[in-house]
């Protein structure tokens, strides 16, 4: 029966993933900035149970994986379709390799740090509940590693996503990227966490 399973065979136009991801453009399309949190906020989330698995955690803390979800919808979300859109502005949209390093240098210089310190802090004053005196003490301590290792790997995910990405996917894009990081991250911290228990 070539009918229903024929040539689309569950890839084409018909099928759930098909459907699903023409409806994501949709709301990409007609809502960017709710679409981007909602997105940067799962991905969070993902990234945060992954990390907690991966760091021996027998139960998921529930509390913990909200508050990433939400630094990743409130924040992560808002601040990177600003960004592009700004970087965009600012360089008027061009791509060619001279204006892409501009790019790459301004994120480089003035976002990444902001974000590094911004979750750091986060991390142990909102997520860990730590004193806010501790807080100061572990971010001074934490942040220029965690900088510097962010300054080997950024700078290839923002040439990429400047160079390759239309701009209402680089969001999503740095998003995915971020998931992966937030894991780094995630991990790094506890790592520490436990080194100074």
């Amino acid at each position: 029966m070539a009918g229903r399973g024929g040539a689309k065979g569950g890839k084409g136009e018909g099928s759930l993933a098909y459907r699903a991801w023409r409806q994501y453009l949709l709301q990409l399309q007609q809502h960017p900035l709710r679409t981007k949190m909602i997105t940067a906020g799962c991905l969070a989330g993902v990234s945060d149970s992954v990390a907690q698995k991966l760091s021996g955690y027998q139960k998921i803390e529930k509390r913990r994986l909200f508050l990433k979800m939400l630094f990743g919808f409130a924040y992560g979300g808002p601040f990177g379709h600003y960004l592009h859109k700004i970087l965009d502005y600012i360089f008027k949209g061009k791509k060619d390799t001279k204006t892409i390093a501009k790019k790459v240098l301004l994120e480089q210089v003035t976002s990444s740090p902001l974000n590094n310190v911004l979750f750091l802090f986060y991390y142990a004053y909102v997520v860990e509940r730590r004193p806010l005196k501790e807080v100061k003490v572990r971010v001074q301590k934490q942040y220029p590693s965690v900088q510097l290792s962010a300054w080997m790997f950024w700078p290839i995910v923002g040439w990429i996503n400047h160079q390759y990405m239309p701009l209402q996917f680089r969001v999503i894009f740095h998003s995915l990227v971020a998931c992966c990081w937030g894991i780094f991250l995630n991990l790094r911290a506890r790592s520490m966490s436990l080194k100074q228990a």
